[in-house]
Formats: structure tokens, C-alpha cells, sequence
């Protein structure tokens, strides 16, 4: 409310005893937003967060920014809290009616809550795992933390380019009836030679230019035919073709999915503790710089290990930071000095 200033103050002052629905809502004074929903302490947080939603939708507000609801003066565990307010935005993420709000984001100033928060979004998305809706609703959950995300072009199905070299069979018997049954056999060899298997995972959403030419390479060099299936939720890789060759490449594959889904779980990790604290370097014209978040959890993580040394980059050039001294060194003995900076609630 400091933060605020003192109309917010008035404006609480002024609306007092004529809340609705358990909130007042006042302009945003000092803070950067438009207006500031104040709640009116019940314990019910999943209620709350609900009433909350549905009023920034009513309102065509874009986005709405929640702190842990009742983990200060009220006294609530953290995982309680986690659970209700994200059970609270998956039921509202589910409603096919929600036009306006697009981003919602979790403010977690504690170290110590962020991962009772992180731990109930992971098991939310393991329970998706079975989903065959056009549209997961975890697909949607993360738009609403990440942002929607805006696609320049319709996502596609697509087959990878393959060259098909044929092998012709030419038959001769002493009848008909055992040219058929050699027909049949060859068929039945080449069927037994055959296997198929499929991919679903949500992080085949991300794969790019790179992950696409890998997989094109794959398929030139094995005996495998590689469809990629885009419109679907999870989307899905299809590998048919020799079944010695189906199994390498869905390892492969799975090796690829992977190593995505742990950069995207590192980039959530790095996100929510920018909000934390923010590592800087000083710059060249005298002012202090933001590191990257991945650099920025990296560093932090030194920290609180208690490490005496982290090497990083800066501008592509390698250092050797102090954490003690908060100091960096590249490799003619060029030295800058760094900052931790602690995100103050207010801010």
C-alpha cells in the first residue's frame, strides 16, 4: 500500500464496507498497472482467485498479476496456497467463453515458495499426459502464464521429403497357384519386417529448423518414413519403416523431446526467480546491465551453494566471476564489477 501511494489509500478508504463479491478495486496509483484489485480476507483462496479472473474477463482487462494469496498475516502453507490458486486458473483456462485475459502471472517474492508453486504446475502437466482434446488444457494453462503465443501461419501436418528407392519381385513357377504362394510369402516377410510407433509430447510444439533438418537426416539414412503431426494436442511424431530402424530413430527422437523439455523447465526455474533477484554487470557507459535469466539462476544458484567461483559470458567473452568479492575477470585480466540485486515486493 506504501508503494501505492496515498490516493490508492484514500480510494480504500473512500469504497470501505461497500465491497461486492469480497474485493474493492481502486486505480493503480504509484504501481505500474491500471488498477489494483484489494481482497477482502476470507481463507478462500480458490474462491477468491476465481472472483478475481472473472471480473479482469468482465472487464476486458489483458493481464492480472496475483501475489501468493494468504501466505502472510493469514498464515496459509504455501502448497495449499499453490494448489488452490492454480486449481482456480485451470477451471477458469478450461472456459471456452474467455476472450479477453491473456497473461496471469504468480508475483513470489519467498525463495521458499517457489517450489511448492513449481511442484504443483509439474504434476498438473504429468496428469495431462492422457489428454485428446484438440486443445489440452494445459496448453492453455501455459499460455496464460507465458502469454499466447501469436502464430504467423496455421500449424500443419507434414511428411518429410523421402527418396523411395524400389525393389521390383519378377515371379516365375511352374503354376499359377505357386507363383501366388511366393507372392504371399514375400509379402509376408516384408509385413513382418514392418513396425510403426508414435510420439506424443507437448514439446514437440518447439521444435524448429534444426530439430526438422536432424530428423530429415534421419530418415535419408535409415529405413523409416517420418510424419510429423502438428494439428494434433499433444502434437505427435509418426516413424514407420523397418522395425530395427523404427526403434534407433524413436530413440532418437525421444532423446530430442527431451533435451527440450528440460531447456523449457530451466527457462520456467530462471523466470520465476528473475522475480527473485536479478544479477548485473557494469557496462561500458558506467551503468549496471541485466545478465540473462538462465546466467541469472546460474549465478544465484553459485551463490547459494556457497561456490567461490562461476564462469560466465559476457558479450561472448569468457570470465571468471568472485561471488565473494562480486568481481569479473576475463582472460587478458580485464576486470567488472557485478551486483545482486533483491526485488523488493513494492517494486
Amino acid at each position: 500500500m506504501d508503494a501505492a501511494g496515498s490516493q490508492v489509500a484514500n480510494e480504500c478508504a473512500q469504497y470501505a464496507g461497500q465491497h461486492q463479491n469480497g474485493f474493492i478495486t481502486t486505480q493503480g496509483g504509484n504501481l505500474l498497472c491500471s488498477k489494483i484489485i484489494h481482497l477482502i480476507t476470507d481463507n478462500q483462496v480458490k474462491s477468491q482467485v476465481s472472483k478475481v479472473l472473472h471480473e479482469c474477463e468482465q472487464r476486458m482487462y489483458k493481464s492480472v498479476a496475483f501475489p501468493a494469496i494468504g501466505t502472510g498475516q493469514a498464515g496459509l502453507s504455501s502448497a495449499k496456497v499453490a494448489d488452490e490458486m492454480l486449481d482456480a486458473i485451470v477451471e477458469f483456462a478450461r472456459q471456452k467463453s474467455v476472450q479477453h485475459l491473456q497473461t496471469i502471472k504468480i508475483v513470489i517474492f519467498q525463495t521458499n515458495m517457489l517450489r511448492d508453486f513449481y511442484e504443483s504446475m509439474k504434476r498438473r502437466e504429468d496428469s495431462d499426459s492422457s489428454t485428446t482434446e484438440s486443445e489440452s488444457w494445459l496448453s492453455m494453462f501455459k499460455s496464460f502464464f507465458w502469454g499466447r503465443k501469436q502464430s504467423s501461419e496455421k500449424k500443419k501436418s507434414m511428411i518429410l521429403e523421402k527418396k523411395v528407392n524400389l525393389v521390383t519381385f519378377q515371379i516365375c513357377g511352374e503354376s499359377q497357384e505357386k507363383v501366388d504362394a511366393t507372392e504371399s510369402w514375400i509379402k509376408d516377410l516384408i509385413l513382418k519386417e514392418q513396425f510403426e510407433n508414435t510420439i506424443s509430447d507437448e514439446a514437440i510444439e518447439n521444435f524448429d529448423e534444426t530439430h526438422f533438418a536432424i530428423l530429415g537426416d534421419l530418415q535419408r539414412r535409415k529405413q523409416v518414413t517420418i510424419e510429423i503431426l502438428n494439428k494434433l494436442s499433444p502434437p505427435q511424431i509418426k516413424i514407420s519403416g523397418i522395425s530395427r530402424d523404427v526403434c534407433s530413430v524413436s530413440l532418437e527422437v525421444q532423446e530430442m523431446v527431451q533435451k527440450i523439455k528440460s531447456t523449457v523447465e530451466e527457462q520456467s526455474k530462471a523466470e520465476l526467480l528473475y522475480n527473485l533477484v536479478e544479477w548485473r554487470y557494469l557496462g561500458s557507459n558506467d551503468s549496471f546491465v541485466a545478465f540473462d535469466k538462465l546466467t541469472n539462476m546460474q549465478l544465484e544458484h553459485a551463490k547459494m551453494a556457497k561456490k567461490r567461483y562461476l564462469n560466465v559470458k559476457i558479450k561472448n567473452k569468457n570470465y571468471k566471476v568472485d561471488l565473494n568479492t562480486l568481481r569479473a575477470t576475463d582472460d587478458q585480466g580485464k576486470t567488472k564489477t557485478l551486483q545482486r540485486v533483491t526485488k523488493d515486493e513494492g517494486k
